[in-house]
């Protein structure tokens, strides 16, 4: 098996892939000491099509761009002991705002920051409360985000099995319906497509939402080749409905590395930022405060990456 380094410089004259897709969508991680940030992501030529930002209700930044354009998806973070949040996305939903989609808990399996830490029953009495009657609504459920660590698939095979014991009756067994499950992955692309297959093995026929994803830690060649593959892969998956790549700060703020961001520590667009607004790099560096744009060039067109190095990497995967 060649490496991949070696066979990228065999074949120089490749260009990485830039392409434009509507699966894309915004982790969004506002930062109130640079708001000037938050226009980046919805300027004319982006091609994020939909947000979330771990809360129930939209973020302000956002107030002036319609649903239809930049689509908000709800998501219920952790436990709650009451329905504010069914409450919350049923007024939205009367106000006459578009919600099609919201997101269960993210990652009720860990204990660590950033993880809500619920135990399945009592995550499955808050869903049956919250979540479950927004199906009557038409509004599409995805299954809580658990890590990627092999603690999730199970929690919510357990999760589910909680639900159905909570709305089932007598003899009569009744399951919690779900439309989506959304998947987390931090490491190689290998091990993300080995993840996503874990799923589609748990979870056959259910489309997959990859809602958090990232190489954290890894120099800069190295996360730009996982972003190309990862997302060519993804785009090209119909069993994937939509991604959203984790990584909408800064390099000085990132907690995954330095190079695994979208914008640099001046708030410039990088090379992987502007790929996954759907335009062309310009070669500024993440951990740099200069060069580069945040901004998408008016007529600017973007450069499709060639079947050829989509095909060549895969090769070198094998």
């Amino acid at each position: 098996m060649r490496p991949l380094r070696a066979l990228l410089v065999a074949i120089p004259s490749l260009a990485l892939a830039q392409t434009r897709s509507s699966k894309r969508g915004l982790v969004f991680i506002p930062n109130s000491a640079t708001p000037e940030d938050d226009e980046v992501w919805v300027q004319p030529g982006s091609d994020l099509t939909w947000y979330y930002n771990y809360g129930s209700t939209p973020s302000p930044a956002f107030n002036s761009v319609p649903q239809d354009r930049f689509e908000f998806v709800p998501m219920l973070w952790g436990a709650i002991d009451d329905t504010s949040f069914l409450d919350s996305v049923r007024e939205q939903i009367s106000s006459g705002r578009n919600i099609t989609h919201v997101l269960g808990f993210n990652e009720p399996d860990s204990q660590y920051a950033g993880g809500s830490n619920i135990e399945p029953s009592v995550a499955a009495d808050v869903w049956v409360r919250n979540v479950a009657p927004l199906a009557e609504r038409g509004v599409k459920l995805g299954l809580p985000a658990c890590t990627g660590g092999p603690g999730g698939i199970p929690w919510l095979q357990q999760f589910l099995g909680n639900c159905s014991q909570l709305i089932s009756a007598g003899d009569e067994k009744k399951n919690c319906t779900y439309d989506f499950v959304t998947i987390h992955w931090y490491g190689n692309f290998e091990g993300l497509a080995s993840h996503m297959g874990s799923y589609a093995a748990a979870f056959p026929n259910v489309t997959q939402w990859i809602t958090e994803y990232n190489l954290d830690n890894q120099d800069l060649a190295t996360t730009q080749i996982f972003y190309n593959i990862s997302s060519e892969y993804m785009d090209r998956m119909d069993s994937v409905a939509r991604y959203s790549l984790f990584g909408s700060f800064r390099s000085g703020d990132s907690n995954v590395g330095p190079n695994a961001v979208m914008l640099n520590n001046n708030g410039q667009l990088t090379d992987i930022g502007l790929w996954y607004l759907g335009v062309a790099g310009t070669g500024a560096e993440p951990q740099s405060g200069g060069s580069g744009t945040s901004r998408i060039r008016k007529g600017h067109v973007p450069v499709v990456g060639t079947v050829v190095f989509a095909l060549a990497v895969c090769v070198a995967l094998m």
